[in-house]
């Protein structure tokens, strides 16, 4: 049986130093020191993530399609959404994003010894 999108994104999430998970505007949230890093919202069905992402990420993720969407409110701060429920989605890269929107957010001693 596959593990559930939720279960799969709070694992990596909650598995970067100091990291922990508060429930803001009825989504969960994953924060380093108050900072938010990750976003996740399970609605009408669908489940999907929202990372920070450099700009010019955030362009070639968008221009590359499914699973990424340009997410509301956040997506002007150059945030990308992820839609979790994709036949398109490639765990490893959503790994990779959590990291990086991570690394935007956390303190450099923190950040700085991640591989």
């Amino acid at each position: 049986m596959a593990t559930p999108p939720m279960a799969r994104i709070r694992k990596i999430c909650l598995g970067l130093p100091e990291a922990y998970e508060e429930e803001t505007w009825g989504t969960a949230t994953f924060r380093v020191h108050k900072k938010i890093f990750a976003m996740v919202a399970n609605e009408k069905g669908s489940t999907t993530a929202s990372m920070k992402t450099s700009r010019e990420e955030q362009a070639a993720m968008l221009a590359h399609g499914s699973p990424f969407f340009y997410p509301s409110y956040v997506g002007s701060k150059g945030w990308i959404g992820i839609d979790l429920r994709s036949s398109a989605l490639d765990w490893d890269e959503v790994a990779e994003i959590v990291q990086d929107s991570y690394r935007f957010v956390a303190p450099k001693r923190l950040s700085a010894g991640m591989t």
